[in-house]
């Protein structure tokens, strides 16, 4: 018994040496002297100092995080309205449809989600005139491949409510969209704001929409440092994905904690409501 204990947690330790040693080792170089990576030539933070300087990332960095934010919070209330009509109403014409649909991006590869898009804003634009590839364009299909894991996320969470709540608040004279606001929604909420962090986070590390999408003047971090890192790795990279590292931590951390503090608040009202 105390062997297969053992051996449960030499897997477990195995997978996590495994996934965050080569960010734990881009962190330590992210500090090294020596402008070969390969080589270690002491602590430093002059790369730092020389990515604020460096226009160029720092202009790619502000339009991944508008983007990302802008995607991340459109997917969100899509996906809230294509999980709430998925699970609220059990049965309306095309409903198979709009959950193929919804499901589409996940099992397609991305590489054939920026080609369509592609080709349908390249028709667009040459019948209409509109909408030229640039942040806007990258932004939809940001939006398109998000909302469909905000829809997973928060379709699972409203599968669980207990119908009993919202029920009672209709016997007691809500109308439908108090219902909604007054009691889904609170109960509802950290399943949204892990479905913004995923979203955020899918959005900001994405290479290949990014790619197909884009324009004269709209150049993502993610596609800067692809640029670079095809002509030899530089330690102002490693520079500038340390610091997305930690603010990607602590922001992941404190929506933890957040999310934490809600599900306890909600399962304290349960008991006090239903004692």
């Amino acid at each position: 018994m105390n062997t297969g204990r053992w051996i449960s947690r030499l897997w477990l330790f195995g997978g996590y040496t495994f996934l965050y040693l080569p960010i734990f080792a881009l962190l330590v170089y992210a500090f090294n002297d020596s402008p070969i990576p390969s080589v270690w030539g002491g602590l430093t933070l002059k790369w730092f100092a020389k990515l604020a300087d460096d226009p160029e990332m720092l202009e790619g960095l502000r339009l991944s995080m508008l983007i990302a934010f802008l995607s991340a919070s459109a997917a969100v209330v899509l996906g809230l309205l294509s999980a709430f009509a998925l699970v609220k109403f059990q049965r309306f014409r095309g409903r198979g449809l709009l959950e193929g649909m919804v499901n589409a991006p996940l099992v397609m590869p991305e590489v054939i989600i920026g080609l369509s898009l592609l080709l349908m804003l390249v028709s667009l634009q040459r019948s209409l005139g509109v909408p030229a590839r640039g942040a806007f364009t990258i932004w939809i299909g940001h939006v398109l491949l998000c909302m469909a894991y905000a829809n997973v996320v928060v379709q699972a969470r409203l599968k669980e409510l207990p119908q009993q709540l919202e029920e009672a608040a209709m016997d007691l004279g809500a109308r439908e969209h108090q219902v909604f606001f007054l009691v889904t929604l609170p109960m509802i909420l950290p399943s949204l704001a892990s479905a913004w962090l995923l979203c955020f986070t899918l959005s900001l590390d994405d290479v290949v929409l990014s790619e197909f999408l884009s324009g004269p003047g709209a150049t993502t971090m993610p596609m800067i440092i692809f640029s670079r890192a095809r002509l030899g790795l530089s330690p102002s990279v490693n520079a500038v994905a340390a610091v997305i590292i930690g603010a990607v931590s602590l922001g992941v951390i404190a929506a933890s904690l957040w999310v934490a503090r809600q599900e306890r608040k909600r399962q304290r009202d349960m008991l006090l409501a239903s004692g």
